[in-house]
This record gives structure tokens, C-alpha cells and sequence, in this order.
């Protein structure tokens, strides 16, 4: 077996419970390590929990 062949694919953490999954194809549901997880993300753009902060400057000129 070559080094290539040996090697562990990268792992990451899921961005709702922080569990540590496989980056890989053989995780369909990556970057979360799970279908819930997935499913609690769509959940909360879904009710708009995610929003992008506004600054309130003035205009622009």
C-alpha cells in the first residue's frame, strides 16, 4: 500500500452540534455529519434565522 492509500480523509466539524465527520463523497450530507443536522440548518433559513448585519452610514455618495 502506497501513502496515498493510507491516508484519512479530511474531517471538519459539523456547523450545528460541532461533531467531528468525514469531508468526503462518502458523507452526503457534509459539511454537517448527519441528515438532523442538515435538516436543523435548512430550518433556520427557513425561518430566517441566519441574516446578514446592517450598518447604517448614510448613503452612499
Amino acid at each position: 500500500m502506497s501513502a496515498a492509500d493510507q491516508r484519512q480523509p479530511p474531517q471538519a466539524a459539523c456547523p450545528i452540534c460541532g461533531k467531528i465527520s468525514a469531508w468526503s463523497q462518502d458523507n452526503p450530507y457534509r459539511p454537517f455529519c448527519s441528515e438532523r443536522c442538515k435538516l436543523i440548518d435548512l430550518g433556520q433559513w427557513a425561518a430566517e434565522s441566519y441574516r446578514i448585519p446592517q450598518t447604517d452610514d448614510g448613503p452612499e455618495q
